[in-house]
């Protein structure tokens, strides 16, 4: 039996196709038309796996999105999704930390995957993958260099503002006292490893720890969280797809447990919208 798992964030859009293990997974830009591009994702991962839609027993869709996949047998809390994800990957891991474009979450993770507990921030863009790419734009950088640049800096400035249009009227005023950009994304860094780690403390940190997101990719975030927690990190192999890996497996779940009772999960018609035709 296939799986399948659909996450629509705010910045990417992920899918997955499982049956014993990821057979196929597919990541692409989050635009203004959810459900075009729900179907053309779904489309890519199932071509990609060699099955026809017909051929996925389940589909959970989860994320900022979620309520716009037409095709989702149902929709799931991204916080159920990530932690399922994360515990299939780690066994071990008892807190993950999820860095989106638009929110950051904590999460403590029960050993059967189930969450015991969470904080979430996404009322501000400080601490999100949207804190980060405003400072790529002002200084001129691509998102994917500030991680590397960040660890060759010789000091790190203070950003002390915790709002994103103040701490970028700081990068500006860093900027014209002759600051260098690699100290102040190592000080953009710390300031969001400083926001997000007293939003883990609040809900109280247990170890193993894994982190998830866009955020996950930046190598110079990752070790000033550490820092600041005291801890090592693990980092996903690819870890924006925790979460559409975790809507799949719970899909799993689902219908394995319903089998069990001898009872049937209702499904939508296996069908996909053409992706050029949906808004015509």
């Amino acid at each position: 039996m296939y799986f399948a798992g659909i996450d629509i964030g705010s910045t990417m859009t992920k899918v997955a196709i499982i049956n014993d293990g990821v057979v196929s997974s597919v990541i692409g830009p989050t635009g203004p038309e959810h459900r075009r591009l729900a179907n053309k994702v779904m489309e890519s991962a199932l071509a990609q796996a060699g099955i026809p839609f017909g051929g996925v027993t389940y589909v959970i869709a989860t994320g900022y999105g979620r309520v716009n996949v037409p095709f989702a047998d149902r929709q799931v809390t991204e916080i159920s999704c990530h932690a399922r994800g994360v515990s299939s990957l780690f066994p071990s891991a008892r807190t993950v930390i999820d860095i989106g474009g638009q929110d950051c979450k904590a999460i403590r993770v029960l050993p059967n995957g189930r969450v015991k507990e969470f904080v979430m921030n996404d009322k501000c863009a400080a601490g999100t993958g949207r804190f980060l790419e405003v400072v790529a734009e002002k200084l001129g950088l691509k998102l994917e260099e500030l991680g590397e640049m960040s660890l060759r800096a010789p000091v790190a400035v203070k950003i002390s503002s915790t709002c994103t249009v103040f701490a970028e009227q700081e990068i500006v005023s860093h900027l014209a006292t002759g600051a260098g950009p690699e100290s102040i994304v190592a000080g953009v860094n710390q300031a969001i490893a400083h926001r997000i780690g007293a939003m883990v403390d609040r809900m109280g940190l247990e170890k193993d720890v894994v982190i998830t997101g866009g955020g996950a990719k930046n190598i110079g975030l990752v070790k000033a969280l550490e820092s600041r927690l005291g801890c090592p990190l693990r980092v996903p192999s690819e870890p924006l797809l925790t979460g559409c890996i975790g809507a799949a497996l719970l899909g799993k779940d689902y219908v394995l447990q319903a089998r069990q009772r001898g009872q049937t999960l209702p499904t939508k018609e296996r069908k996909l919208e053409s992706a050029v035709s949906l808004y015509q």
